[in-house]
């Protein structure tokens, strides 16, 4: 494969993922009501899926949650805000949805909803760990239940959002791909 197929699959895959994320104003703009309705999940999982050098994928997810949490961040508080206390525990479940993603071998509308499911029961599980809530709840394990128990509206939202932002990403590529070949892997061109 040429690099020039390289870059324009990698230049196409990020510009994807760039321009989705803008979908994270739509919870902005409706905060009660959308909460956590956001294309990140869908986004990990889509890197995962399709970067076939995975440190570009990490690299390009990371980036996408760098850059519209500073956008995001800007207009909730009027401030430039580059990193966040706790932040790192915010974007480690996402990464964690990348490597999920790298266990969609075959796109389809099952294995994307499947990985869909599994990156917000992990997300749920996990951030919502005794340490992450501070006094909110008792750090006990009837604690975690009542978090977990407080946090379904918003992992509900997240699992809309990655269903619907997932159908535009990999629903949007596999279309694109059928038409331009050049978005092709070298294993794809030789079936």
């Amino acid at each position: 494969m040429s690099l020039n197929k390289v870059n324009t699959r990698t230049v196409v895959l990020i510009a994807l993922m760039l321009i989705v994320s803008l979908g994270r104003l739509v919870s902005y703009n409706y905060p009660y009501t959308l909460s956590n309705f956001t294309p990140l999940g869908a986004i990990a999982l889509f890197g995962g899926a399709y970067f076939t050098d995975k440190w570009k994928a990490y690299l390009t997810v990371f980036t996408t949650l760098f850059l519209s949490d500073i956008l995001i961040n800007y207009l909730y508080m009027s401030k430039l805000i580059l990193w966040y206390p706790g932040a790192e525990w915010v974007y480690l479940p996402f990464l964690i949805m990348v490597l999920i993603g790298s266990f969609i071998k075959k796109v389809s509308v099952v294995n994307v909803a499947f990985a869909a499911v599994i990156a917000v029961l992990f997300h749920w599980l996990f951030t919502d760990l005794p340490f992450f809530y501070g006094a909110q709840y008792p750090h006990t394990l009837g604690g975690y239940g009542l978090s977990l128990v407080a946090a379904i509206p918003f992992e509900r939202n997240m699992l809309f959002g990655d269903l619907v932002f997932g159908a535009i990403l990999f629903g949007g590529f596999e279309l694109a791909k059928s038409k331009y070949i050049v978005l092709r892997t070298k294993s794809e061109l030789a079936v």
